[in-house]
């Protein structure tokens, strides 16, 4: 049961940046919809990074080097895979520089982490 909470998330978020991602025209008339939809990467893979570091550290007993690496590997992977995908989406394109900006993302993420952890605090307990 633990399994299926920590990693259902993960596969449901997946979903769901697979959905968006297979939308042909994400556009809004707002003025500043470019710099929107970048944060909105950005975001979304901070998210998943968060929910794969959370299925990881919960689901498997390893160093601190591993728990930061597998999410981090795992998250770029799914995002060049989803500019894969938009390659086949009509109205969508494959850009390296979308790849680029969600591993800001990953790599925010990160600096989060340490932060708290530099301050003492816990940022995840296992199993949670």
């Amino acid at each position: 049961m633990k399994l299926v909470r920590l990693w259902v998330p993960v596969v449901v978020w997946a979903g769901v940046i697979f959905y968006f991602s297979s939308i042909p025209d994400l556009r809004t008339d707002l003025e500043y919809d470019f710099l929107l939809r970048k944060i909105a990467h950005i975001a979304e893979y901070f998210y998943f990074t968060f929910l794969l570091y959370r299925a990881f550290s919960g689901s498997f007993n390893m160093n601190v080097s591993r728990l930061f690496m597998y999410p981090a590997a795992f998250s770029v992977f799914y995002a060049i895979s989803d500019e894969i995908h938009q390659y086949f989406v009509l109205g969508r394109d494959c850009s390296t520089k979308d790849v680029l900006i969600d591993s800001i993302g990953i790599t925010c993420f990160y600096i989060v982490i340490k932060f708290k952890n530099r301050k003492g605090a816990v940022f995840l307990k296992k199993g949670q």
